[in-house]
């Protein structure tokens, strides 16, 4: 009886071990079709499948060779996919510790090193010690917060998008407007939108 016991408990913590993971998958370029563990941390959110196609399908002509910050990574589902369609570079920045350790193992398991870099940091820390532009940028802070603004300043301030810079924001749709009504407004022009049940996805570009 004691052995099943054991035996009993062992399965339940398995059970327990494996569902707090679960999977993203990449849908295109080198890496097509494999799928990624992603710890299930409350506030983690990763991109759709259905949505990161519509994405991605925008930023055909821009992704290659493309210098991409992924500024609240969460699960990568979006810095992971620009590096397999062949970004130059991808720096993902994620606080949660549980979270960039997964980030990073999951690099390492695609062998991604030279190409993908995990910062296990606050964003608007990480970002100070930055000191190179990047082409495409992508915001997907936490909802309920007001984080998109601050996160596009601290950006400006430090340089870190100029001219031409893409700029990709998945937020509440709620919130959609709030950057073209804002101070924000004369230095982006909007390319493209899409609304996804509750989930706006704009695509902007710095004037």
């Amino acid at each position: 009886m004691k052995s099943s016991s054991k035996s009993q408990n062992r399965n339940k913590s398995s059970n327990k071990s494996s569902s707090q993971l679960g999977e993203i998958r990449i849908i295109g370029g080198q890496w097509r079709g494999r799928k990624l563990k992603v710890q299930n941390k409350e506030g983690l959110r990763p991109t759709t499948d259905r949505l990161k196609e519509t994405v991605f399908n925008w930023l055909m002509m821009d992704v290659r060779q493309a210098n991409v910050l992924d500024c609240f990574a969460g699960a990568g589902s979006l810095g992971f996919e620009a590096a397999s369609r062949g970004a130059n570079s991808v720096t993902c920045i994620e606080k949660n510790k549980t979270a960039a350790n997964q980030l990073k193992d999951n690099a390492q398991l695609l062998k991604a090193g030279d190409q993908l870099r995990v910062i296990q940091a606050d964003f608007f820390i990480a970002i100070k010690t930055f000191n190179t532009p990047f082409d495409l940028v992508f915001i997907d802070p936490p909802f309920h917060k007001g984080m998109v603004q601050t996160c596009l300043q601290g950006l400006l301030d430090n340089n870190l998008i100029v001219s031409g810079s893409l700029i990709y924001l998945e937020q509440e749709v709620i919130d959609r407007y709030q950057l073209m009504d804002s101070d924000f407004s004369e230095l982006f022009s909007l390319k493209k939108e899409k609304i996804a049940g509750q989930v706006s996805a704009q695509l902007f570009e710095l004037i």
